[in-house]
C-alpha cells in the first residue's frame, strides 16, 4: 500500500510542476515547496520526542537534504518547464538504474549478470526515450531532458547515502530534518530568484499540495521504505510513477505522448525490473520450483 500511495503521489508531483513551475521559476517553487513541508511537519517531531535524534544526525540528514530535495528537486522542476509530466515522470523512472550503479561503484555491492544486463537495457531505453529530444539550440528540450536525468541521478546517489548512513533513523525525523535543510540552502536563491509577478492563487495552491502530500507525506512513505526494503528495492516505485505521471498529465493537461516515450520507458522499466530482481532468470525460477518440490 505504501508503493501504490507514493507512486501516485509523485506521479502528481510532475503535474503540480508543470503547472506551476512557469510562475514561480523552478528553483522559487522548490523552496516553498519544501519550507511548506518542513516547518508545517516540525511540530509534529516535537510530538512525537524526535527532535534529540535529528539533531545527533543533523549533517547525514542534511547531506540527504541536499542530494534528495534541493538539487534533484531543482532539476526536475526545471526539466517540466520544456517537456510534459508524463514524459519527465519517465525521466525519473531511469532512477533504480543510477541507484544501482551507484551502489556497485560507491559502496561495493555485488551485481548479479542479469542486474548488468538490466543496467545495458536500462540505459538502452534511456536513449531511446531521449534521442530525439538532445537539441541544445535556442528552444531545444536537451538541458531540460539532461537535467531530468541529472535529477534522477541525484536520487540514486541520495538512496544509498540514506541506507548507509542514516539507518534505523525515524523516517518522520528524516524527512523533516531533510526539508529543512533544503530550505536553507534554496532560500538565498530563490530571494535572488524570486518573480517579479506575484504567481496566482491557483499557483500557491499547486505548491501547497505538492509541499504537504507529494513532498511531507511522500518523503516518510519513501524513508520507510529504504529502511523496510533496502534502497534498491525502494527506489522500485519508479515502475508505477511513470503510469500516475503519464495518466495525470493526460487527464489534466490532455498531454499526448510519441511511440519513442512509450517504448523507451517500457526497456527503462524492464531493465528497472531486471536490476531489482522482479525478472528472474528461467534457470533461478526452475531451481525455485524444484526446492518446493
Amino acid at each position: 500500500m505504501d508503493l501504490l500511495l507514493l507512486a501516485g503521489l509523485w506521479g502528481a508531483s510532475f503535474l503540480f510542476m508543470r503547472v506551476s513551475v512557469p510562475e514561480f521559476g523552478a528553483i522559487p517553487m522548490m523552496a516553498v515547496r519544501v519550507a511548506i513541508a518542513g516547518l508545517l511537519m516540525l511540530p509534529v517531531l516535537f510530538i512525537k520526542k524526535q527532535q534529540s535524534a535529528m539533531c545527533q544526525n543533523a549533517w547525514p540528514i542534511a547531506m540527504v537534504g541536499i542530494l534528495n530535495s534541493a538539487i534533484p528537486f531543482s532539476l526536475i522542476a526545471y526539466s517540466t518547464i520544456y517537456v510534459t509530466a508524463g514524459f519527465a515522470s519517465i525521466l525519473n523512472a531511469s532512477t533504480p538504474l543510477f541507484a544501482a550503479l551507484i551502489g556497485y561503484f560507491w559502496l561495493r555491492q555485488r551485481l548479479s549478470t542479469i542486474a548488468v544486463a538490466g543496467l545495458a537495457i536500462g540505459f538502452i531505453g534511456v536513449v531511446t526515450l531521449v534521442w530525439n529530444k538532445l537539441g541544445f539550440y535556442a528552444g531545444g528540450e536537451g538541458i531540460a531532458v539532461l537535467a531530468g536525468l541529472a535529477g534522477a541521478g541525484f536520487y540514486g546517489l541520495a538512496a544509498n547515502y540514506t541506507r548507509k548512513n542514516l539507518l534505523g533513523v525515524n523516517p518522520l525525523t528524516l524527512t523533516v530534518g531533510s526539508q529543512l535543510a533544503a530550505t536553507l540552502v534554496l532560500t538565498p536563491f530563490a530571494i535572488w530568484l524570486w518573480p517579479q509577478q506575484s504567481p496566482s492563487m491557483l499557483a500557491w495552491f499547486n505548491v501547497g499540495v505538492l509541499a504537504l502530500a507529494c513532498t511531507g507525506l511522500a518523503q516518510i512513505l519513501y524513508f520507510r521504505l529504504i529502511e523496510n526494503a533496502g534502497a534498491a528495492n525502494a527506489t522500485t516505485v519508479t515502475f508505477l510513477i511513470p503510469v500516475f505521471g503519464l495518466f495525470w498529465g493526460y487527464l489534466f493537461l490532455q498531454e499526448s505522448f510519441q511511440l519513442n516515450t512509450l517504448v523507451g520507458g517500457l526497456i527503462i522499466l524492464s531493465g528497472t525490473a531486471m536490476i531489482t530482481g522482479k525478472i528472474k532468470p528461467v534457470s533461478a525460477k526452475v531451481s525455485k520450483s524444484e526446492q518446493a518440490k
